[in-house]
């Protein structure tokens, strides 16, 4: 079998790359890991390591038949140049490389001369017996960045090579000189091209928007390529379409979406070979009537633009199986869509429809049609009752409003209402404005007028990381992360959001606020707190523009604003705390702010070993504007509890200060004139930081503050490791607060085991640390939060600080138990592991890295040959599926668990659980939705182990559960499994070396890899 050769390049992982090339050609691409793939997903595949350059060798790379938008994404940010060997391509391990191996050679003397000592470095760095060109006679050429160059360096040396590429890939943010000069070349240099793409988006701005690119014309001479057959013109600048695009007569999918066209030309109509059309995200009003002439079309994507009307001519589509027409203005649909009789998959959700017509129900293929969030008051019947129709976000039943009287007010129309699944990440909104709630239970209010034109908003939700999280050093992480998309649009009027949040142990002194990401900077938006139930709070705030958002508890803030004739600021939270700004302080008006933390009166004797010791309230003063004031400022702060100003020993009295980039606390009370009243102590200042007051014994009492500030940041916490009874593969790994491990080992221990709590460890709040399994114990799973075999953890003291692994071992459970453990650390593991937790006690120093260890159990397993086990025991490793048509596994399984949700109760009907048993598993796991669906899924599996079609019954049901997503991640993971164990039987002498298909696999004998 010939292999031919894919590579990608440095690309956002938001941005699909690699589009659809191989269905032309047969391209197939493995890889290791790395892989993205979207909807409609079939691409499966290893890479393996190359030999020279250090590199990985893209292999085969299949994406299936008319898969026509895949996503392949390798990771890493470096490059290294390439070597080409018979048809081998090396993409490094550390970085993205494009083909550029072809650069080999003499630059032409048109191009820019800034490139011709790196070219002459690589053309010596290839070899004189490099051949310029790989062997094969198909070839890839992905040439990005600088592509443009390199391609006409290719033409200008005319290697017969050239003749046979079919697939040619640039990006549109080239120079659009450098790109014109380019595209005019190829009918003369690559005239058997089938496939050419020109994406943009391959950049960000600052705010992280995807940017255009600047392809806003082809050249005429493009219509000579007699062959092309897939043209994608993606996320560029085009405003009308090229005219020589309706010329390439064999053109069989064109890709215009996240363009700024506003209508499509007639001539589009002459394209009788085109299946496939996708025009989503532009600006188009109407259609053309000559659309209803592609005959061929079997796919029609224009969701996402300011279509009001459907052509009549659009019935005349016959082989049309798939249309999307979502977040569109439509307010009716014409009656010539019941010619459509090959349509499968109809998508009309977030339109203005108040009707539909009823003949869509005769549609003999109909499996899917989607009407939510518009304006139907009423359905007909057959739409009504049939199982394929989605009609959520619609008025139902309601009346329409009266409509007002001439002289009367002009009636407000009814804002719309959108609940969305947790299997939609976008919706639309309009000018009319409406309601969203979102999947994760966030609100949002959108006023009318707050968009002039029709705006799809996007979110996603983020695990919290200490790159998107930033808290001050007294601040409290309540929430996740939520990102709200399209960045930095500017709302006409302000959208209102609402927040869940975890409320705070301690109110006292402090407040809960929304904090954002504005001009770069994060700030903290005025914050309103609703009450549904006592343990159910929202944060109601009102945005301008999204970002991303999150909710902190932090110490009360003060602010003012200072004029030049001066001011007085207080503390809300302490009274006895103010700042005095006297006349002529400032010649411009400058805000200030200030915070108070308070102290606890038992922590700080202790610390000090003085039961005499005190403090009073920590001072934070911040300012805009210059870092120092004109005249001093006085600052008034609370003497320490138990002192007074008649009785008190000044040499015990010491005023510290801390500036902000400094860690250490210097006595300054030598430099300051201290002024003692009976209360409070009163000192002047020119610039801001933090202050405190102390009374003490010590003589030097800078590392004691030091300690003292640290103890104020420190949470004291236990970590927690519980098996799953029922499978003690299953781990649970926590990390809680001290004063909530009681409860929670309540609550936890009816489903698991495990030992006692670990010892107290101290942490910062957003801390890092890692758990690692040892003395045989390994993660069964490949996760995102695994480094080395490492779990990492982010401690949020507010926040579910737990991950429920699966884990293996490579020892044999058979003949015997297998006892190892999980250890907790901060920073690197370090090289030699304590092995019993009792020994990792006396060996821990108050700066060790090692924070905690406790044991793990996995039970002998029983043979297979026995009718039942003894209970108690582990069950053994469920794999559905066989060798030859891919498998899943536990992982797997824990995935999909993972995706369902709600939708679970859906899925399990379909899979021929009885209602009972559903509500069974509802009420053992009433408290727990997780374990609902892992319960679910798992004693489903176990009934079907072994038996043939099990994996093919869950597939069908998630497809009849409205679950195509998951779906299609099974069927990705089965392909991959496949390809795997067809590559492992080529690889052992199994099979004849140019085998293809799994269906002319030999009967299995190696034990099958794992997908």
């Amino acid at each position: 079998m010939t292999h031919y050769f894919l590579s990608l390049s440095d690309v956002p992982a938001c941005v699909c790359v690699c589009v659809c090339v191989c269905v032309y050609s047969g391209i197939y691409v493995e890889t290791e890991g790395g892989i993205g793939a979207g909807e409609n997903t079939g691409l499966a595949g290893t890479a393996r390591p190359g030999g020279e350059g250090g590199g990985k060798r893209v292999e085969r790379c299949h994406l299936g038949q008319n898969r026509l938008e895949q996503t392949c994404m390798f990771t890493g940010t470096s490059s290294v140049t390439p070597a080409w060997r018979a048809g081998t391509c090396l993409v490094p391990e550390d970085g993205w490389w494009a083909m550029a191996a072809m650069e080999a050679g003499p630059v032409p003397a048109t191009l820019a001369q800034e490139d011709a000592a790196r070219d002459a470095s690589e053309a010596a760095g290839a070899g004189p017996e490099a051949p310029l060109l790989p062997a094969g006679n198909r070839l890839s050429l992905h040439l990005h960045p600088g592509g443009c160059r390199r391609l006409l360096r290719l033409c200008a040396q005319q290697a017969p090579q050239l003749l046979e590429v079919d697939f040619l890939q640039l990006s549109g943010h080239e120079d659009p000189q450098l790109l014109e000069a380019a595209l005019a070349r190829l009918p003369w240099s690559l005239p058997r091209l089938r496939s050419l793409v020109l994406k943009g988006g391959q950049r960000r701005e600052a705010l992280g928007a995807c940017l255009r690119g600047s392809l806003a014309t082809l050249p005429a001479s493009l219509s000579s390529l007699a062959r092309l057959a897939h043209l994608d013109l993606s996320f560029n600048s085009l405003e009308t379409l090229p005219a020589c695009v309706p010329q390439m007569c064999g053109l069989d999918a064109l890709l215009l979406s996240r363009n700024c066209l506003s209508e499509l030309p007639a001539a589009l109509g002459a394209l009788p070979a085109l299946t496939f059309l996708a025009v989503t995200h532009n600006r188009l009003r109407t259609l053309p009537p000559a659309l209803g002439a592609l005959s061929s079309l079997q796919r029609l994507d224009l969701s996402g633009n300011l279509l009001e009307a459907l052509p009549p001519e659009i019935g005349g589509l016959g082989s049309l199986a798939e249309l999307n027409l979502a977040s569109n203005r439509l307010q009716s649909l014409p009656s010539s869509l019941a010619g459509l009789r090959a349509l499968r998959l109809f998508i009309l959700h977030s339109n203005l429809l108040a009707s539909v017509p009823a003949s869509l129900a005769r549609l003999p293929l109909l499996t899917r049609l989607d009407l939510r969030d518009n304006q139907l008051r009423d359905v007909p019947p057959e739409l009504l009752d049939a199982p394929f129709v989605r009609l959520q976000g619609n008025p139902l039943g309601r009346p329409p409003p009266d409509p007002p009287s001439p002289p009367g007010p002009p009636v407000v129309p009814e804002m719309p209402r959108l609940l969305l699944t947790s299997d939609r990440d976008s919706f639309a909104v309009t000018p009319q404005g409406c309601s969203v709630t979102l999947a994760c239970g966030v609100r949002l209010q959108f006023p009318a007028g707050a968009t002039a034109a029709p705006m799809t908003i996007r979110y996603r939700l983020w695990l919290p990381e200490p790159r998107l999280v930033p808290l001050g050093p007294h601040d409290a992480l309540l929430s996740g992360v939520l990102e709200l998309q399209p960045h930095g649009v500017a709302f006409q009027q302000e959208v209102g959001l609402w927040l869940l949040f975890v409320p705070p142990r301690a109110r006292r002194c402090r407040e809960v606020v929304v904090r954002t990401l504005s001009d770069n900077s994060w700030s903290d938006l005025e914050t309103h707190l609703e009450e549904e139930t006592p343990k159910r709070l929202w944060a109601h705030c009102q945005v301008p523009h999204f970002s991303w958002f999150l909710v902190v508890s932090r110490p009360v803030s003060d602010a003012c604003l200072v004029p030049p004739e001066g001011t007085l600021l207080c503390s809300s939270g302490h009274a006895g705390v103010r700042v005095t700004f006297p006349a002529g302080a400032t010649e411009e008006p400058r805000h200030v702010r200030m915070q108070v933390v308070r102290v606890g009166s038992r922590e700080l004797p202790a610390l000090l070993g003085e039961p005499e010791a005190a403090s009073s309230p920590l001072l934070c003063l911040s300012q805009s504007g210059p870092s120092s004031f004109l005249r001093p400022v006085t600052i008034q702060l609370p003497l320490p509890p138990g002192v007074t100003g008649l009785s008190l020993d000044r040499a015990r009295l010491h005023l510290l200060h801390r500036a902000a980039p400094a860690a250490a606390w210097d006595d300054i009370t030598a430099q300051v004139a201290l002024e003692l009243t009976h209360l409070y102590a009163r000192f002047q200042v020119t610039r801001f930081s933090w202050y405190w007051l102390w009374y003490t014994t010590k003589a030097c009492v800078g590392s004691l503050a030091r300690k003292a500030w640290e103890r104020l940041r420190l949470y004291r916490v236990n970590l927690i490791a519980l098996q799953r009874r029922r499978d003690p593969e299953q781990v649970l790994l926590q990390c809680l607060p001290r004063n909530k491990v009681d409860a929670t080992l309540r609550r936890l221990l009816e489903r698991y085991r495990g030992p006692e709590p670990s010892d107290t460890v101290e942490m910062f709040e957003g801390e890092k640390f890692f758990a690692a399994f040892e003395r045989g114990i390994d993660i069964d799973a490949d996760r995102p939060d695994c480094v080395e075999g490492r779990l990492c953890f982010v401690f949020y003291s507010h926040l579910k600080n737990l991950k429920e692994v699966y884990v293996t071992t490579a020892l044999d459970r058979r003949a015997r138990a297998v006892r190892g453990q999980v250890s907790f650390y901060r920073g690197e593991v370090p090289e030699v592991v304590p092995e019993e937790a009792e020994a990792a006690r006396q060996k821990r120093g108050p700066a060790a890295l090692w924070m905690a260890t406790l044991p793990i159990k996995l039970p002998r397993l029983q043979g297979c040959e026995g009718p039942t086990r003894e209970p108690g025991l582990s069950l053994a490793p469920l794999n559905l599926g066989d060798a030859e048509t891919g498998f899943l596994t536990q992982s797997n399984l824990l995935n999909v668990a993972g995706r369902l949700g709600p939708d679970w109760p859906a899925v399990a009907l379909h899979l021929g659980l009885p209602y009972r048993e559903l509500q069974r598993i509802r009420h053992e796991f009433r408290d727990d939705l997780d374990g609902q669906i892992r319960h679910m899924l798992f004693s489903w599996a176990e009934r079907q182990a072994g038996q043939p079609g099990a994996v093919g019954r869950l597939v069908q049901a998630l497809e009849q559960s409205d679950r195509r997503d998951v779906a299609e991640e099974v069927r990705a993971v089965l392909e991959l499994g496949r390809r795997k164990y067809q590559e492992g039987i080529r690889h052992t002498s199994l099979a004849p070396g140019n085998l293809t298909s799994p269906d002319r696999l030999p009967s299995p004998s190696p034990e099958p890899a794992q997908a």
